[in-house]
C-alpha cells in the first residue's frame, strides 16, 4: 500500500525530531500529504475544567483559564506552522493540526477522520515503573488507531529529554 496521506505527531520535544524526519522522508518518496498534529494535553489540567464546569468560580478565574489556554495554543500552533514550513521545502503539501484532548484519542480519531494511511509518532523511551505509571501515548495509538502506525524510539542517551514544548504564556 502506498500512502497517500502521512500523519506526524509531535510533542515538539528533541525526541520527536526522528520521526518527524522519517515522516518527511516518507511523504518525498511516496509523494504523499503530510499533516502535523500537536495535541494540548487536557489530562495536564483536568480539575480546572471540571471546576469551570461547576459554575461556582469567580468570572476571573475562567477569564484567566480561557486566556492561558488560548495563548498556549497559539504558541503551540506558531510552532506548527514552522514546522510546516520547514516540511514544505521538501513536500507538496503540508497540513497543520492543534488539538486540545487526550493525546491518544485525538490522534486516533484525527487519523480516522483525515481517512490517513499512515501514522509516524516517536516515543520518549520510558521504561520500568515511569512506563507502567505514565504509560505510553504510542503504545495505545498503535493499539487503538486500526492503520499502520510507525513508532520511532528517542535517540540513543535522550530518552526524557526535551525542550520545553511550548511555554505556558501567563496573562
Amino acid at each position: 500500500m502506498k500512502p497517500k496521506k502521512i500523519l506526524f505527531c509531535t510533542d515538539f520535544s528533541e525526541n520527536s525530531e526522528p520521526a518527524r524526519d522519517l515522516a518527511v522522508d516518507y511523504a518525498k518518496a511516496f509523494g504523499a500529504q503530510l499533516l502535523i498534529v500537536h495535541v494540548l494535553d487536557s489530562g495536564a489540567f483536568p480539575s480546572y475544567v471540571d471546576w469551570l464546569a461547576e459554575e461556582h468560580h469567580p468570572d476571573w478565574a475562567e477569564k484567566a483559564l480561557k486566556e492561558i489556554l488560548k495563548r498556549t495554543k497559539d504558541a503551540a500552533e506558531a510552532r506548527l506552522e514552522t514546522m510546516a514550513s520547514e516540511c514544505s521545502k521538501d513536500l507538496v503539501k503540508v497540513t497543520t493540526f492543534c488539538r486540545l484532548g487526550l493525546p491518544d484519542g485525538e490522534i486516533v480519531a484525527l487519523a480516522r477522520e483525515e481517512s490517513v494511511d499512515l501514522i509516524v509518532m516517536g516515543t520518549h523511551g520510558r521504561s520500568g515503573v515511569k512506563h507502567l505509571v505514565m504509560g505510553s501515548i504510542s503504545r495505545s495509538v498503535l493499539k487503538t488507531a486500526h492503520r499502520p502506525v510507525l513508532i520511532v524510539e528517542a535517540p540513543a542517551g535522550k530518552g526524557e529529554s526535551a525542550k520545553e514544548p511550548y511555554e505556558f504564556p501567563v496573562p
